[in-house]
């Protein structure tokens, strides 16, 4: 069980300390309790709402301390207008009797966004994906100056074996999965990737909408410089697939940083790791709920996977029969003196660009005749768009390439 737990009453007597001459005249449930800290809303004599917020464990309130320098070097960004959402801004501290502190800020406006509930276009999806976007862009430097931690791509691969180590020597991850996680984590081009400030714990909760558009990310305790992967994790998750389609196009609009073939790979790997991670939280609690929970999922999770494509698998790429430069060069055999005709020329150019040779049609042997069996040998070709991939998402096992049946022509 956690070291200490607080009542919604003796949490709002810390926000009285914290900050002087509130009144608080009620309280209520926060929207998601959470599990490393206790969290109360509460109202005072002037209508305004407050957030408190005290750590449960030793380690939670360092995450609580790194987290308000953070906050601060946030609120200054927002202002800027680097960041188009609100963040915590504390408005009081109240020490608690066995070390640390709590932490007391006013309620922002918002309500969870439903994710499922996404539309694909240019809305709310868009502007969610703009909005991780600009946490991303944020200069690393200032989240290390926070007292955060700083990974680079090979050591935060280091960290996630070091995570999926521990998890197994618990003897409850089914051995599939392990393969699974292994197999993706010894794939060094899947990680390589430029690391960014990132959130490091968002769910719904964590995000505010109001009117459209993003208006707060809450709990920035987990903050690091990492893989942006772990940010879109929940979204692949839990997304539909044309509004996950929105969100990855606008925010791969809104990045400075080249194209990360793998980012989508390593988001799904992170949110089927988070599964390990809520295990090891068990453990270290010694908290039996916790860990049961988290194994029927680890065991759901083998099922949901059984047969599934694994994490950055890519179907090799199946060249047409007959390359367009064997055909050109069969060509300039067969006909050497009309290389420098450029209306032999155009015939050689179709034949590349549709892969096949022209056919001879009886009783003429003109140059029409070549040009019209180029043209109709390219109606006939229909080349597959083998590069086509669709978008993966939550645990589905749909292929990563999906070539269509070879015509006769193509065999």
């Amino acid at each position: 069980m956690p070291e200490n737990t607080r009542s919604p009453l003796a949490l709002a007597a810390l926000a009285t300390v914290a900050i002087r001459g509130l009144d608080v005249i009620a309280t209520r449930p926060p929207r998601q309790p959470g599990t490393d800290f206790d969290v109360v809303g509460v109202m005072d004599a002037e209508r305004r709402r407050w957030i408190v917020r005290a750590p449960r464990t030793a380690a939670a309130g360092a995450a609580l301390e790194g987290e308000v320098a953070l906050l601060e070097v946030l609120g200054r960004e927002v202002d800027g207008g680097a960041l188009r959402f609100q963040v915590p801004r504390p408005g009081g501290f109240a020490p608690l009797p066995e070390g640390g502190r709590a932490m007391v800020y006013r309620e922002l406006p918002g309500t969870p966004v439903q994710v499922g509930s996404l539309q694909p276009g240019p809305g709310l999806a868009a502007r969610l994906g703009r909005a991780l976007a600009s946490v991303h862009e944020l200069d690393p430097g200032l989240v290390a100056d926070a007292g955060l931690p700083t990974y680079d791509a090979e050591s935060y691969r280091q960290r996630r074996l070091t995570e999926v180590d521990e998890a197994a020597r618990t003897g409850h991850v089914p051995a599939g999965l392990l393969r699974r996680w292994e197999h993706a984590l010894e794939n060094v081009a899947l990680w390589r990737f430029g690391a960014t400030p990132v959130h490091g714990d968002l769910a719904a909760e964590h995000v505010l909408v109001e009117d459209g558009d993003v208006a707060a990310i809450l709990d920035w305790s987990e903050a690091r410089v990492a893989d942006p992967a772990d940010d879109l994790s929940w979204l692949f998750a839990e997304a539909g697939d044309e509004a996950l389609e929105s969100i990855l196009e606008a925010y791969a609009l809104a990045r400075t940083e080249s194209t990360d073939d793998h980012l989508g790979d390593r988001a799904l790997l992170a949110g089927e790791l988070a599964l390990a991670r809520w295990l090891m939280h068990g453990v270290r609690a010694r908290d039996g709920q916790i860990i049961d929970d988290a194994i029927a999922m680890l065991g759901q999770l083998e099922v949901d996977l059984a047969g599934a494509t694994p994490i950055g698998h890519v179907e090799p790429v199946v060249e047409p029969v007959g390359a367009a430069e064997d055909y050109a060069e069969v060509y300039v055999e067969d006909d050497p003196d009309g290389a420098d005709d450029p209306t032999t020329d155009g015939v050689r150019d179709q034949r590349a660009s549709t892969g096949g040779a022209t056919q001879s049609i009886p009783g003429d042997d003109s140059d029409t005749a070549e040009l019209r069996a180029a043209e109709l040998r390219a109606d006939e070709l229909r080349v597959p768009d083998y590069q086509r991939r669709a978008v993966p998402r939550g645990h589905d096992d749909t292929p990563t390439v999906q070539l269509p049946p070879q015509s006769p022509e193509e065999n």
